[in-house]
């Protein structure tokens, strides 16, 4: 009978030897724990480099989001600078309100002008140029809030309750209408080239008719509600003018 052969399991011996002595170790260690070792080493690897990549990515992310609260910090940093800019522009539009509230009652005969005096003004008026629009169109306590520009074509005046709307010269009435903004309108013609036109944004009282011939100063309408707003248009020879220049020529 042949001698059976023992196969041998392969192994790695690891030797040791003090630099001290003379003394030594030998391990011996088998081929699959090599091999294990190595895979266990593999796997930290992998492992440490995905950690790192998670690292790096998440560094990524919260450079980005910091950038991003940046920006929103400097967009909030204007916003709150416009603000401040448009309370100062507020302000500004009060103080000119204000100043023009102030020049306009200077230049309105004062509430308590006796009826002789508004009687002796008016026949100077109408003997100088009666059919001249040279009154203010509206009596009592009407406060102008704002004048003419070429954006605005007109004066606007705020009324309280039963304000009169008055003719600013002698005319006839040639128009009373409405659309989607003046619930009334009415125009004179005076027959010298000047028409004036008083456009109410809340419904008043008309006191006159279309074709009516109408006297400088007779009342057009009255208001029924406060803060009744009037936009008054004073057109001469087909275009329209400021009405402060006509009512400071002859007003």
């Amino acid at each position: 009978m042949k001698q059976q052969r023992h196969k041998r399991e392969e192994s790695f011996s690891i030797l040791l030897i003090s630099n001290v002595g003379q003394s030594s170790r030998q391990f011996h260690v088998s081929r699959l724990l090599v091999r294990a070792a190595v895979s266990l080493l593999a796997v930290f690897l992998i492992v440490l480099i995905g950690l790192v990549y998670l690292a790096v990515s998440d560094q990524g992310k919260t450079q980005k989001l910091k950038t991003q609260l940046a920006e929103q910090e400097q967009q909030l940093a204007q916003l709150e600078e416009e603000i401040e800019s448009l309370k100062s522009e507020k302000l500004s539009l009060a103080s000119e309100n204000e100043e023009l509230s102030l020049q306009l009652a200077a230049a309105l005969p004062p509430e308590g002008e006796t009826e002789e005096t508004d009687q002796a003004e008016e026949t100077a008026n109408q003997e100088a140029d009666p059919a001249f629009p040279s009154r203010y169109p509206c009596s009592g306590s009407g406060i102008m809030t704002a004048t003419y520009s070429e954006e605005q074509p007109y004066i606007s005046i705020a009324i309280r309750a039963d304000g009169n709307i008055i003719a600013a010269g002698d005319g006839t009435v040639s128009e009373i209408g409405s659309d989607d903004t003046y619930p009334l309108i009415v125009e004179l013609d005076h027959g010298n080239g000047y028409r004036t036109r008083y456009m109410c944004r809340k419904d008043a009282d008309i006191k006159t008719g279309e074709g009516d011939p109408v006297r400088i100063g007779e009342i057009l309408l009255t208001t029924k509600s406060d803060d009744t707003q009037l936009d008054y248009q004073v057109i001469y020879e087909g275009e329209i003018i400021d009405p402060l220049s006509v009512i400071d020529a002859k007003g």
